[in-house]
């Protein structure tokens, strides 16, 4: 059986020889890196939206009859019923 890479350091790679890089290193590791790839650090997470197109958290009360119906829309298409909701008002009052 092949061994992980985590495995094969562990067998393989002496610690107590190695040494945390200092800051000042570090920095200038990332710098010759970026360099070398002309890119800057990659930015992790999902990309930020344009404000127009950012949801606002809202407080809202619906008759109760209104969610039943999301809920079950929701579950017939496999999303949230919020998205139900939203869709709806979309279609209906945005043109």
């Amino acid at each position: 059986m092949r061994k992980t890479d985590e495995e094969f350091l562990i067998e393989n790679f002496d610690a107590s020889k190695a040494r945390r890089l200092t800051l000042r290193e570090l920095e200038e590791n990332r710098k010759a890196i970026e360099a070398k790839l002309g890119v800057t650090r990659i930015q992790r997470g999902r990309p930020k939206k344009p404000p127009l197109e950012k949801f606002l958290p809202v407080t809202i009360r619906i008759d109760p009859r209104v969610i039943a119906w999301a809920k079950k829309e929701a579950k017939k298409r496999h999303i949230g019923y919020q998205t139900v909701l939203n869709q709806h008002l979309i279609k209906t009052v945005v043109k």
